[in-house]
């Protein structure tokens, strides 16, 4: 009998559509069908219902969905739903990213540029153990999860099992914590690093920020403490810690020396190719580049670009698939793709790009030919490595239609809530008519005095940014919302934005699959009639989605012409409504706006430093404001302290509560 790992937790039973949708797509799954569709309108409740799958079938599941702003979202909302469960967020963890590049048109090379966010690199770390050591695994991922992550098997083989009363000294356990990649830090430590104090060792795993204290007698641990890495407070006295490598690209010594043992033989066959094709130049290139990483490897194991040396280090053959994420999860794993008409053709396009932007680099001499292994999976390894897979969206494409063995449409939402009416207004200046933006500002001030919210949508960045400063200077507060801000920093001004710190939200296409915004009462989408990808009957529907989760639901497309694709949004919108309108009716409902907790995903996100540090800000500003010069002389008092006993993490975090009081007291000070 099948044990119940799968726990849902919710103060609501499925309604509407959903207990049928529930019924059919579990069914389907037992019943082994590979594809499955849920068409499911927006605010019907898809990951709700999702859920409740995933309770039936109990199997560890994939969420992949377009965007890191979405998936995070959507593992919030898998957390709530599974409190008991591992429910973990896997990305890129860029917070910038430039590819190494060479176009040969302007004769320009492009050096690869990448800034690192280690919170992000820290979760996914914790998505890749949770998989290697429990069965009640779901990860939530950007389509990231389809590039080259190092081999689960090395992963797993190298982590080290600690126990209490194990017998081994002090210097073999720091040889073997640098072995998977740990570094020696004497001072404060981060995810990744240990230090030795007196007749101990603590070390801070790169899955989370609790630091383990290895307390030894001669040569035996003889206790394993729990410490939490702020405030020191024991947390629990383990009997045994499993320590995971700190990168998961882990290569043993014998791999290391084969590894470069093969580089060298590649190197060679490519000069000897180049040279005859007349490439002098190139070939020059090429040797001196790779014997200088060589080097690199051979006396400290790393070189910049090492990931283009992948294939030799993991052994495996030209052309051949890297191993991804989905290698770390157990075999007939359950596959969600979320707003899959997007998400499919951004995995299915992600090859090409970056093939094309290799065989450059490859044929100018500036990387060996099995750089280009070093990739994501092609879309149909993409489809031979996943198990079953349900698709989820309100605008399914006709690749989804047409491989799923059965589509389930969801449009009854449990609330009773119909899709908002759609008005169509002018562009241009006519008349008493004023135009799409004056006329947008006039029903956005009527919405924000009846306290609620507003979406924009434009067609470029640029367009973005000005809109957003133009409602700014007509009191309006706003703010733009696009794809060159920081995926912090975008999931913090969504949730500002619920919050009510401001009214109107400015964006591109980031604003529409997925993003559950209750609050929002009007959508003004400007040069509606423009057609293109954004202004495609699936982006308008979708856009348009973005007001269903209200009852005042209100969309205005601006437009001087009825495109092909403004009809057929509006086509769809009315069939929707028409079968909600009909449902109510005959049930009896009257619609209700979606009351969702607005829960703050950057806090799952922040380090416990960030955290601490905003628990400041958090005060009362008239407490702050009462004595500031008594408030900031007691932190500076407290910081000297800290700094006294070398209590730098204490420290640290009281010199930034200092920046921020000045910060709040000198903005204060200028308002009166």
């Amino acid at each position: 009998m099948q044990q119940n790992i799968f726990k849902l937790r919710a103060e609501y039973e499925p309604a509407g559509d959903q207990p049928d949708a529930i019924k059919k797509l579990t069914e389907g799954v037992k019943k082994g069908y590979k594809d499955q569709t849920l068409l499911g309108v927006t605010g019907s409740g898809k990951t709700f219902t999702v859920a409740n799958v995933i309770q039936q079938i109990q199997k560890p599941t994939l969420v992949i969905a377009h965007n890191k702003t979405l998936a995070a979202q959507l593992a919030q909302e898998y957390k709530e739903f599974f409190p008991e469960n591992a429910v973990h967020y896997f990305v890129s963890y860029y917070d910038y990213y430039q590819p190494e590049a060479y176009i040969p048109v302007t004769d320009t090379y492009i050096e690869k540029e990448a800034m690192i966010n280690e919170e992000i690199d820290r979760l996914r770390h914790a998505s890749t153990q949770a998989l290697l050591s429990r069965k009640d695994v779901i990860i939530v991922a950007s389509v990231s999860c389809i590039y080259g992550l190092g081999s689960p098997a090395e992963y797993e083989k190298v982590n080290l099992k600690i126990v209490v009363g194990m017998e081994i000294s002090r210097a073999e356990l720091i040889r073997k914590f640098i072995n998977i990649h740990f570094e020696r830090n004497n001072t404060d430590l981060n995810p990744g690093e240990f230090r030795a104090v007196g007749n101990a060792l603590e070390i801070m795993p790169v899955n989370e920020k609790m630091i383990y204290r290895l307390d030894f007698t001669e040569n035996t641990i003889v206790n394993i403490t729990k410490v939490d890495a702020i405030t020191r407070r024991i947390v629990s006295e383990e009997e045994v810690f499993f320590l995971f490598p700190a990168k998961h690209f882990i290569t043993n010594e014998d791999d290391k020396k084969r590894a470069i043992s093969s580089i060298k033989a590649e190197l060679e066959a490519q000069l000897k190719k180049l040279k005859k094709e007349g490439k002098n130049l190139e070939a020059e290139r090429l040797k001196r580049r790779t014997s200088y990483d060589l080097s690199l490897i051979k006396e400290v194991g790393y070189c910049n670009g090492i990931e283009n040396y992948s294939r030799h280090f993991s052994g495996h053959l030209p052309g051949e698939a890297p191993d991804t994420l989905l290698e770390y999860f157990p075999e007939g794993f359950l596959t969600i793709i979320d707003e899959s008409h997007v998400t499919i053709p951004q995995l299915n396009g992600m090859y090409a790009g970056d093939a094309s932007r290799k065989k450059n680099l490859i044929d100018h001499g500036f990387r060996l030919p099995s750089a280009a292994d070093n990739r994501p999976l092609k879309f149909p390894e993409f489809v031979e490595r996943v198990n079953q897979v349900i698709y989820t969206s309100a605008t399914p494409s006709d690749y989804e239609l047409e491989k799923s063995k059965q589509v389930v449409e969801q449009v009854i939402r449990p609330t009773g809530l119909i899709d908002p009416e759609v008005e169509i207004r002018g562009i241009t200046e006519k008349g008493n008519y004023k135009g799409q933006v004056f006329d947008f500002i006039q029903e956005t001030e009527k919405v924000i005095k009846g306290g609620g919210r507003v979406i924009a949508t434009t067609l470029t960045k640029k367009m973005a940014e000005d809109l957003s400063e133009y409602l700014k200077a007509k009191n309006v507060k706003a703010e733009y919302l696009h794809s060159d801000i920081k995926t912090i920093d975008r999931i913090g001004i969504l949730t500002d934005f619920r919050k009510g710190k401001f009214d109107c939200i400015v964006g591109v296409n980031l604003l529409r699959e997925g993003l559950d915004l209750p609050e929002v009462e009007f959508i003004g989408i400007l040069d509606a009639d423009k057609e293109g990808f954004l202004r495609s009957d699936t982006s308008l529907i979708q856009i348009i989605g973005r007001a269903a989760r209200n009852v005042k639901g209100k969309v205005v497309l601006y437009a001087d012409n009825i495109t092909g694709s403004i009809t057929r949004a509006m086509e769809e919108t009315n069939r929707r409504r028409a079968i909600q309108v009909a449902y109510n009716e005959r049930h009896g409902i009257t619609p209700r706006t979606i009351i969702k907790k607005i829960n703050d995903i950057m806090e799952n996100l922040k380090s416990p430093h960030d955290k601490a540090v905003s628990e400041l800000l958090r005060l009362d500003k008239d407490i702050v404001l009462k004595n500031p010069k008594k408030l900031i002389k007691q932190k500076e008092i407290q910081l000297n302290a800290a700094v006294k006993i070398l209590d730098f993490e204490t420290a640290a975090i009281l010199r930034d509560e200092l920046i921020e009081l000045k910060k709040v007291i000198e903005k204060e000070t200028k308002k009166s």
